[in-house]
């Protein structure tokens, strides 16, 4: 916890990335249940695909023990460095990177999408499926509807629907990246689906199925 209150003013919430050709996205799964005395499986996938068509370019997909155990808030210690091994199976880097998981928006403003963001030196957005700190109202019901996230009189990120009628998604900010920018990044690769595009590629590699 201390280290991540450390390293989250090295955070750059602001910019855009441009002439962006490959977007990123990372997941991880674990494929056995935690047995005590023995360290958990974690599979890591990182996917890349072209853009604007995201098609995949590429992917990485590597089996890693994790020994760190399930804490909340500290997610990243316990996935980035099996996620790390699989960004080195990649033979291109991407110019845009979405990691399934919040970045900013996190207790002390340093979850995984900021960890591995500022790893990798990449610009990062954080994409949560569920809140993990802060309020917000309902968006509207209609894709393209957003609210703030905000926890503690600050704004954290983005409530996103990004299909009518799903549930939306909260984005964040990772690394080198505006709120404003991260969120229209998002909406422009979902495609008909609630989650982006490379976050639903890399979330089937990581539980083993194919695209």
């Amino acid at each position: 916890m201390a280290l991540q209150v450390r390293l989250a003013p090295s955070v750059i919430r602001g910019g855009d990335v441009t002439d962006v050709r490959l977007v990123g996205a990372a997941d991880l799964a674990f494929v056995d249940r935690p047995v005590r005395g023995r360290p958990s499986l974690a599979r890591a996938a990182v996917v890349l695909v072209s853009y604007p068509e995201l098609e995949v370019v590429e992917q990485s997909v590597v089996e890693a023990p994790t020994a760190f155990p399930y804490v909340p808030g500290l997610l990243s210690f316990r996935e980035v460095p099996a996620l790390v091994r699989a960004f080195e199976g990649l033979q291109h880097a991407p110019d845009l990177l979405l990691v399934d998981g919040h970045g900013y928006a996190h207790p002390r403003r340093f979850g995984i999408a900021c960890h591995l963001g500022l790893l990798l030196g990449l610009p990062t957005i954080g994409v949560g499926k569920s809140r993990l700190c802060g309020d917000h109202p309902e968006p509207g019901g209609v894709r393209g509807e957003t609210v703030r996230l905000v926890d503690k009189g600050e704004i954290i990120g983005r409530v996103v629907r990004t299909r009518d009628g799903v549930r939306p998604i909260f984005v964040s900010v990772g690394q080198h990246i505006g709120l404003d920018e991260a969120t229209n990044w998002v909406l422009r690769l979902c495609r008909g689906y609630r989650l982006p595009e490379p976050i639903r590629v890399a979330d089937k590699l990581s539980k083993g199925r194919q695209r």
